[in-house]
């Protein structure tokens, strides 16, 4: 019988849906894998208090330090903090080995910024602890958008479009697929309405299109293609034939993607030396610790197990 991976869960912002998801979905984690909670029990307790749930028995937590009173919905310095400390010590869990994949629940970045921690978000953070460019993929299994671009202000994204620097993100992104499939074909969206409309609506697209042929030669197969318009690629008849989609800039690919498959898909780090994935939602303070609040638990357990598949495959490669 195979062994379960154990998996490190940063426990998010612990003022927002975070602790519910975890003691929601325990029942149904521990059947994929060994799951490690990083809080601590004085917290976890006070979270299932304001839930009027239990604690299962079996939760298994890595302290992290923090004792303060939860605020539910409340944008905080103190949540921003023990959120932080927890996914920092669950990096270091994984990048030992201790435990063989990450999954992150949602933090709020305003918190992060109020508690004094430099970075926009759990990328941000992954980027300078490995020095490594962590690529920021979302979806599910009927389709995966990469984002060139991530939370930067709109205004700065066609300053960003370099030819030498997305045929290196082209390149990194294909060698970070679990499947290297020669019939694969990925498209790459353009920046402009109508793809530029050959110049008369930008200029950008002249370098995505340099940026694609560079990458394909290097890979000595024609593997990215484009730059295609923007506004039909998540049609029916147009996504049916690509799993793998890449975006310039955020909303350009997660509006319509969360919009098709919101409660199922997942984020996914990839170009790391680690395997993480994350919820692909915020940490909803609207209906944090609320009566009766209705929390969708899908994206969760697909990210959990999407971390699970990966690392018993990278378990497999290595014996």
């Amino acid at each position: 019988m195979q062994k379960k991976p154990t998996i490190a869960i940063s426990i998010g912002d612990i003022n927002g849906i975070c602790p519910q998801i975890a003691l929601n979905a325990h029942n149904k984690i521990k059947e994929i894998c060994s799951p490690i909670y990083f809080t601590n029990y004085e917290m976890i307790d006070k979270a299932a208090k304001l839930l009027n749930i239990d604690v299962p028995y079996d939760f298994e937590v890595e302290y992290i330090k923090g004792d303060f009173k939860i605020r539910p919905g409340t944008i905080d310095k103190k949540s921003g903090k023990y959120s932080f400390d927890s996914f920092k010590k669950a990096v270091i869990f994984t990048k030992k080995g201790i435990t063989e994949a990450l999954v992150t629940l949602p933090i709020h970045k305003k918190a992060w910024e109020k508690a004094g921690i430099k970075y926009k978000g759990h990328t941000d953070a992954l980027r300078d602890f490995f020095k490594k460019n962590a690529i920021m993929m979302l979806g599910c299994e009927k389709m995966f958008v990469a984002l060139y671009t991530e939370h930067i202000p709109l205004k700065k994204v066609p300053k960003e479009i370099k030819t030498k620097k997305l045929k290196k993100f082209l390149l990194d992104f294909y060698s970070s697929l679990v499947t290297h499939n020669t019939s694969l074909q990925i498209p790459v969206l353009g920046l402009n309405p109508h793809a530029g409309d050959d110049g008369v609506l930008g200029n950008e697209e002249e370098k995505i299109k340099k940026a694609i042929k560079k990458a394909n030669e290097k890979l000595k197969k024609e593997i990215f293609f484009g730059p295609v318009v923007p506004d039909i690629v998540f049609t029916p008849n147009f996504r049916k034939n690509y799993k793998y989609l890449v975006a310039m800039y955020h909303d350009q690919g997660l509006s319509p993607l969360k919009a098709l498959y919101f409660e199922e898909s997942i984020n996914v780090s990839l170009n790391l030396p680690i395997v993480r994935t994350s919820v692909d939602h915020g940490t909803a303070y609207d209906i944090a610790y609320k009566k009766d609040n209705k929390i969708n638990l899908e994206s969760y357990i697909n990210a959990v197990k999407f971390a699970a598949n990966i690392s018993q495959k990278r378990i497999v490669d290595e014996l």
